[in-house]
């Protein structure tokens, strides 16, 4: 069963103490098999976690028991920074992180988080994923040892407020929209019409129920899955952004796999991208409609209106060479 793969039953202290104190079963050892962990800060339903777990067992099965992954959900080993920070250290093999978390550690990778750049999840899932794409952007973070094996689609994002629909940047004006933190988010909120408030996930629900904030911007799977839909339930599908999440690992534990299992691997994550992308269409649609049944008005939205208004975040962002390769490529690989 699922659930014996995760230690959730375990206290967050128990279980991060376990993990600095023990190192993974290895084959080379006589363990017969090694276990990679991986840090997940969403619940074990999430379409990533699924994703992973069937990977995990494919991996398992093609490399005739030689790996496995151990999944920790819910944040357990820590929020994303941490645990990014723990693959740099080697206390853990993997990690789930946002795609805006990687901008702190090379500026470029804010090309793939800017507004409106994706025409699909498809398209997105596609470019992120091709070497001849974003192979030299992903190259920037082996210096700081970090080694990316894998885009996944996080949703489509979107903005939601308290005050009512958002059907153009001037229903925004003074409202305080939650953003994930990073100055890319808040610049383009910004352009939206409204002011962008970074801000824990955590936090949100009590700071637009207290008023602090105004509302929030994010998929609809989280929209639900927090009960935002309760004091947030103007949904307008503004459509502005797609942040993509990665898998990663540091290059010290991915040249320690052999070869062979590194190409057993490499192909099972292609297969888990598709997986992840079907999954997450589905929870969407699931959430949307308990959304709605809890009360949420949905709204559609002149979308080009928002991409005019944040252009120009795209002229000030693409500056350097590696950044300008990797919009045009996206660009180009537009249908």
């Amino acid at each position: 069963m699922q659930g014996k793969r995760i230690l959730g039953v375990l206290s967050a202290a128990a279980i991060t103490t376990m993990a600095l104190a023990s190192c993974s079963a290895s084959a080379e050892d006589g363990g017969g098999e090694t276990v990679l962990r991986v840090a997940f800060n969403q619940d074990i339903n999430h379409p990533q976690a699924q994703a992973l777990l069937q990977l995990s067992d494919e991996l398992k099965t093609q490399t005739d028991g030689r790996y496995a992954l151990e999944l920790y959900a819910d944040e357990t080993l820590g929020d994303q920074a941490a645990t990014i920070e723990q693959v740099q250290s080697g206390t853990i093999d993997f990690a789930v992180v946002a795609g805006s978390l990687l901008e702190n550690f090379e500026s470029d990778f804010s090309v793939v988080n800017l507004p409106y750049l994706y025409e699909s999840p498809e398209h997105q899932m596609s470019v992120l994923n091709d070497p001849e794409v974003v192979g030299g952007l992903y190259d920037t973070l082996v210096d700081d040892n970090i080694h990316v094996l894998s885009a996944y689609h996080g949703g489509v994002r979107n903005v939601y407020s308290s005050v009512g629909p958002v059907e153009t940047p001037a229903d925004l004006s003074g409202q305080k929209i939650r953003v994930i933190g990073s100055d890319t988010n808040v610049r383009m909120m910004g352009l939206m019409g409204g002011v962008g408030s970074p801000m824990a996930q955590g936090e949100v629900y009590t700071a637009i129920q207290s008023g602090v904030l105004d509302g929030a911007e994010n998929n609809e799977l989280i929209y639900s899955t927090l009960s935002h839909d309760e004091i947030a339930p103007y949904y307008s599908r503004t459509e502005h952004l797609m942040m993509p999440d990665y898998l990663v690992t540091s290059p010290t534990v991915w040249d320690g796999i052999s070869e062979e299992d590194r190409a057993i691997f490499e192909e099972l994550l292609t297969a888990s991208v598709d997986t992840e992308l079907e999954l997450f269409g589905a929870a969407v649609e699931e959430a949307a409609a308990a959304a709605e049944e809890a009360g949420a008005k949905f709204s559609e939205v002149d979308t080009e209106v928002f991409r005019e208004a944040t252009r120009p975040l795209h002229e000030e962002l693409v500056t350097s060479e590696v950044a300008q390769t990797v919009y045009d490529a996206i660009e180009a690989a537009r249908s």
